[in-house]
This record gives structure tokens, C-alpha cells and sequence, in this order.
């Protein structure tokens, strides 16, 4: 498999480098229940410098920590600890403190009522409590341009204090869900979410350069974010950072990583639960965590309220997908090869992966740019993916 795949998604890595509009650098990986099978990179870490990019580039990789808060969720509830389905208010107090927006009045107030039932961690994990971010919602954007609601990204706990923008079950909505998922976490566990990540997750399966604070060595091989501009160029954004002290540890967005410690967390839901220095959950929990969470509910394209954050975004339009704990479903087979069923998601400066357990394979691709949804970017990410199956199939006809 490697040597067809290696060619071909070499071509791909080289070619959206050099294209214009291109990408700065990029890393790519695809593995399968044992190990990497393809390991990528080309490019720059930063336009204008002589770094080039490498297969331990640290990345920025925002939302794809979800599914690794998540996954801590996971164990407390393995352990008796968590109730998915008790108030989350039980160990995160300031949640059940929240009111439900109803609109704004004449004069521009938002207009706040009590939510008709508690938020439980499940409807977190699910993305079903309410909770929204201001680049996807006109309401959430309203709130920060005309009432001072922080971002997220800048790790307070003023940001997460951010009305509900419906009852909590009523819709699936995007967005600071599993922010306060952490913060249940932390309430349960009694430290802070990132000694819980390292000790219960990390060190299991040898993530040795994932953290919310960079070690020095990650800082060495640190790749910047890039605004991609009107006219396709890119500019370096060497001031943006997501805090490296910060008030809260955003469960939500808040992990700096490389691609290769994500694929070894892939390869644990590969492996059932099964780290390569041991267990981090249990078969029956992965079982349970990859299903639908949502009944008929699907999810929904993602609306670029703020444009140099995010295009409007949605895999697959057009096909229906579902949420678990914590990855989207493509609830049919997607043209790239990969199976009804399988998992997947993304990070806001255009990183994908996805998570094929019928076939026992995943892949990661990381870029680092703004806006989400970078048409250069996800079309790479799509020829990468399609490559992979590709080169799967051609081996199953061997």
C-alpha cells in the first residue's frame, strides 16, 4: 500500500504547495491499526522564513482537541464518576447559571428567559445544549460586536459565559459545547483539563508533544497561522496565538499538537480503546461513542458569519450526517471512499481527519490558514483522502 500511496499523495502535498492560491506547508498522514503508513510534508512553516515544514511540525489544532476532551469525558463515566445524563451543573456549577436568548429588543438588549430543562454532559458531547460560536452565529456575533461577549479563543471564563441560543435539546448547534465539557471534566477530576489529558491520555499513547502550553521543544517546531487574503495570497499572522497561560483550558479548541501524536490517539479508536502503552477506554465504551447521538436530528452547514474566520463550511453537502460522542457521522458512503458510518472533523485553520474503523484506517491533514473552509485546503484534504481508499482498494484487488 505505502509505495502507490506514498507517490501519489506526495504529488498532492507538493501540489498544493506550489499552487496558486497554494498553502504555506503542509503535514499529512494516514495509518492503519499498527502504524503510520504514509507520513507527509512540504512547504514552509512560515511564508518568508527558511523553516521548512516536517512531519513533528506543532500545530494550532483547534477543534480537533474535541474529540480528546471528549474522550476524557469518556473515562469518568467508565469509572462511575460522570453521569452523562444528570445536570452538568453538578460539576461544573456555573453552567446551570445560563439563560436562553430570545431575541433582542428595540433597543438592542438581548432578551434572556430560563432554559425549560438543566444542560446534561451528554447534550454537550452532542452539541445539542445551546451553545454557539460568534463566527457561525449572527446572534453569537451580535452578542461580541454590541455587548462585549469575549471570543473563545481567548481561554476565559467570561467567554464561556455566553447565553443559550435555544432550549438545551431542542436543535444541534456548533459550537462551545465542549468548552464546558472540560470544565465538567475538571469538576469531576479536581485538576486542571490538560493534567488530566497528560496523565489519562497522553502518556498511554506516547503523545509526547500535545499540551494548552507549549513546551520549548514545541515551540522550536511551532507552525504559524496564515490569513488567506482576498486575492488568494497569504499573510503570515506571527502574533496569533491561542494563550499560552491560560484562565481556562478550552477544551473545545485550546490543544497545540503534531499530526503524528494525533494519529496515535486515531489509532486507539482504531483499536477499540487500546493505546500502545495501554488501555485509555474500554471496547464497549468506543462501541457505544461511535454511534448517532442524535436520533433524526443532522447536523448543519456551518454559516461564515465572520468571513476572515471562516467560508461557509460543510462536508459532503448535500449528504445526511449525524453526531457522535464526539466526531461527525457520514451517515452515508462518501465519494472519497470512506464508509457510511465513519468518523470525522476538523480544526478552524483547515485541518480534516478522519477515523475509518470498518477498515482500520485514518488520516490527518494539517494546514495552518484563516479562513475555515479554504477551498485550496479542503480540496487537497479530499484528493489526500481519496488517495488513501485508492491505494486501499488497490490492495484488497492485489
Amino acid at each position: 500500500m505505502s509505495d502507490n500511496l506514498k507517490s501519489s499523495t506526495d504529488a498532492i502535498l507538493n501540489r498544493v504547495v506550489s499552487g496558486n492560491p497554494g498553502v504555506p506547508g503542509v503535514v499529512a498522514m494516514v495509518t492503519d491499526r499498527t502504524t503510520n503508513i504514509y507520513e507527509g510534508a512540504a512547504g514552509k512553516r512560515v511564508l518568508g522564513q527558511d523553516a521548512d515544514m516536517t512531519t513533528d511540525s506543532v500545530f494550532a489544532i483547534f477543534s480537533t482537541t474535541k474529540a480528546i476532551t471528549g474522550t476524557a469525558a469518556l473515562q469518568l463515566v467508565e469509572e462511575g464518576k460522570l453521569d452523562l445524563d444528570a445536570p452538568a451543573k453538578k460539576y461544573a456549577p456555573d453552567i446551570g447559571k445560563l439563560q436562553v436568548l430570545d431575541g433582542f429588543d428595540a433597543a438592542g438588549k438581548p432578551k434572556l428567559r430560563a432554559p425549560k430543562r438543566d444542560i446534561t454532559t451528554r447534550m454537550l458531547l452532542l452539541h445539542t445544549a445551546g451553545f454557539g460560536y460568534d463566527f457561525f452565529n449572527e446572534n453569537y456575533n451580535r452578542l461580541a460586536q454590541q455587548h462585549g461577549q469575549p471570543s473563545v479563543i481567548t481561554s476565559s471564563k467570561a467567554a464561556l459565559n455566553t447565553p443559550l441560543l435555544f432550549d438545551p435539546g431542542d436543535e444541534w448547534e456548533y459550537g462551545s459545547n465542549i468548552d464546558w465539557a472540560g470544565q465538567v471534566v475538571e469538576g469531576v477530576a479536581g485538576k486542571r483539563l490538560g493534567d488530566v489529558m497528560q496523565e489519562r491520555i497522553f502518556k498511554p499513547l506516547g503523545m509526547t508533544s500535545t499540551a494548552f502550553t507549549m513546551t520549548p521543544s514545541m515551540r522550536s517546531r511551532l507552525t504559524r497561522i496564515h490569513q488567506r487574503e482576498a486575492d488568494g495570497s497569504l499573510t503570515p499572522l506571527n502574533d496569533l496565538e491561542l494563550p499560552q497561560d491560560p484562565e481556562v483550558h478550552m477544551g473545545g479548541h485550546g490543544l497545540y499538537s503534531t499530526v503524528g501524536d494525533y494519529m496515535r490517539f486515531i489509532r486507539m479508536w482504531l483499536n477499540d480503546g487500546a493505546g500502545e502503552n495501554g488501555r485509555v477506554l474500554k471496547k464497549e465504551t468506543v462501541l457505544a461513542a461511535e454511534k448517532n447521538g442524535l436520533g433524526d436530528k443532522k447536523i448543519k452547514m456551518l454559516p461564515g458569519v465572520i468571513p476572515s474566520l471562516s467560508n461557509d463550511a460543510e462536508f459532503f453537502p448535500g449528504m445526511p450526517k449525524s453526531w457522535a460522542l464526539t466526531f461527525m457521522i457520514n451517515d452515508v458512503a462518501a465519494p472519497t471512499g470512506r464508509p457510511a458510518g465513519a468518523l470525522a472533523w476538523a480544526g478552524l485553520a483547515n485541518l480534516y481527519y478522519w477515523i475509518d474503523r470498518q477498515n482500520g484506517i485514518g488520516g490527518f491533514w494539517a494546514t495552518q490558514i484563516l479562513p475555515f473552509a479554504d477551498a485550496t485546503s479542503v480540496v487537497g484534504y479530499i484528493d489526500f483522502e481519496t488517495a488513501a481508499y485508492k491505494s486501499l482498494s488497490l490492495r484488497a484487488a492485489a
